[in-house]
């Protein structure tokens, strides 16, 4: 993990008024080491022992607070779980099929997606959100060792 997005985050917290509670900071600290893009409840399950007091609604309010704050975004997959990202710079994702793992890669060619289609339709552009399905590595290998 980056000390100094941490530290970048917490100062974008304090500056908007917000109070860093010791629950507040290992939850952005959590999804900043993470590079699985996860639940609220993986982030719960992974916290719990270290705050046992702290339930799954106080994990759904912070993720809200960093959302607004810019921080995070929200990725919702149609019925299942939202999973959260922490917002670096843009970047699109790689899911697996199988498993579900969600991969980050940047491609800066997609980035005039915009600006087309701002130009074609007349839309004012708020931003975009490109997803590639498949099939990773590790489920390759495993559907390989079972035949």
């Amino acid at each position: 993990m980056s000390e100094v997005q941490l530290k970048d985050a917490l100062d974008t917290l304090k500056s908007t008024g917000v109070r860093i509670t010791p629950q507040r900071h290992a939850i952005l600290e959590y999804i900043i080491q993470s590079t699985s893009h996860p639940t609220a409840d993986e982030i719960y399950r992974a916290l719990e022992k270290a705050f046992p007091n702290m339930s799954v609604a106080t994990v759904y309010n912070n993720l809200r607070v960093f959302k607004k704050a810019g921080l995070v975004k929200e990725l919702t997959y149609g019925d299942s779980s939202s999973r959260f990202d922490f917002v670096t710079h843009d970047h699109y994702h790689m899911i697996c099929n199988d498993c579900g793992k969600i991969v980050d890669f940047h491609y800066p060619g997609l980035d005039e997606v915009e600006h087309l289609a701002s130009h074609v339709t007349g839309f004012q552009v708020d931003y975009h959100r490109l997803e590639i399905y498949g099939t990773c590595r590790d489920c390759i290998g495993e559907s390989a060792k079972a035949q």
